[in-house]
């Protein structure tokens, strides 16, 4: 575990991330791997230890700011997460990151992504994920969260077919068609809950123990 934590870190330090992955979908392309079918996007929340600070602290944090005492103490501020948020979603609170990702739809592999603190609402990542059509298909899925008039114009622009599920607005609930349309568009969408699955299940990297 030592291990793999200098190895994040020191990737972390020489800003390789994106130049890694990049080239792991480079090695995927030269084995004939071709990430085309349809992107279908989603986030997750990453939690991280609750940060026991004062209201004062807390409020400096949220505006991005380092409380004076912590940037006085190294050995302090070392112990602090910054950059992690509160966000609360189904009336339930989740404190920490989302890991936002978008799936290549008939291999599962993930073919971009970001991370941002739990606060950031999943449909403001989007533009940050979507890949060019000619790159990762035309098709796009992901659920009602990402659905505005704004972004489906925008796909309609930048030539994608939205699969992106309907939503049901106060006083005006789905049509039948509606329903019916959005269940077809979960039996493929459902696909990245698999690969959350996996992450949480087999790798163990939806929680995170260490700072940052």
């Amino acid at each position: 575990a030592r291990t793999v934590w200098a190895f994040r870190e020191a990737v972390k330090e020489h800003e390789l991330v994106d130049a890694l992955f990049e080239r792991l979908n480079q090695a995927l392309a030269e084995l004939g791997v071709e990430l085309k079918s349809g992107q279908i996007i989603d986030a997750s929340f990453v939690p991280v230890p609750v940060q026991r600070n004062g209201h004062e602290d807390n409020a400096l944090v949220k505006e991005g700011a380092v409380p004076i005492e912590w940037g006085q103490n190294k050995a302090k501020l070392a112990q602090k997460d910054t950059d992690a948020r509160w966000t609360k979603k189904g009336g339930q609170s989740h404190y920490g990151y989302k890991d936002h990702i978008n799936i290549d739809k008939d291999t599962k592999l993930i073919a971009s992504y970001a991370c941002t603190d739990a606060s950031v609402h999943d449909s403001q990542v989007l533009a940050a994920v979507l890949r060019d059509p000619a790159q990762g298909g035309q098709e796009v899925w992901a659920d009602s969260a990402y659905r505005s008039d704004e972004q489906e114009q925008s796909l309609r622009d930048s030539l994608h077919s939205s699969q992106i599920h309907e939503r049901a607005y106060r006083n005006k609930p789905l049509s039948e068609k509606q329903r019916i349309s959005n269940k077809a568009k979960s039996s493929v969408r459902a696909r990245v809950e698999h690969v959350f699955g996996h992450m949480q299940n087999s790798m163990g990297a939806m929680f995170l123990r260490t700072i940052g």
